[in-house]
């Protein structure tokens, strides 16, 4: 009977496997079956084979996860906030920290900008640089000709 219902977990894991393609259950898919051939061949308790079935998972998942990890192509896509850093732009409204006021257009669109020196008032018309982004806010400096 026990291996009935190891069958039926292979079964199950590998169907969800399947359905995802996510490598979520391969690892205990791998589990249930070392746990079934057990199971077939030994006599084994309900906890000997849900210990079996544990141990032989999270072998098999920490055997897996630095080749995985060596597989993962990990590349850095800069987002179109990182691509407006170094960039110019125009202020709209003067920028004064005290007042907590400041806008600018960059590429058409109208942003919150805070000065990179606090204490620095940067008026309309001015020609900035994009020091940072954060959030929807950019840190800028006035850009010297």
């Amino acid at each position: 009977m026990d291996v009935f219902l190891w069958a039926i977990a292979v079964a199950a894991f590998v169907i969800v496997e399947i359905t995802t393609v996510q490598l979520v259950s391969v690892w205990f898919a791998a589990g249930a079956l070392i746990t079934l051939i057990c199971t077939y061949f030994f006599e084994l308790s309900v906890l000997q084979q849900l210990g079996i079935f544990i141990v032989a998972s999270s072998i098999l998942l920490a055997a897996s996860l630095p080749y995985l990890r060596s597989r993962r192509n990990i590349e850095h896509i800069a987002t179109n906030s990182e691509l407006d850093i170094g960039k110019n732009a125009s202020v709209i409204e003067d920028i004064d920290p005290a007042k907590g006021s400041g806008r600018v257009t960059l590429n058409g669109v109208d942003w919150s900008a805070v000065p990179l020196a606090s204490d620095e008032i940067i008026p309309a018309g001015s020609i900035v640089k994009v020091e940072e982004v954060q959030g929807s806010k950019l840190i800028v400096s006035l850009k010297n000709n």
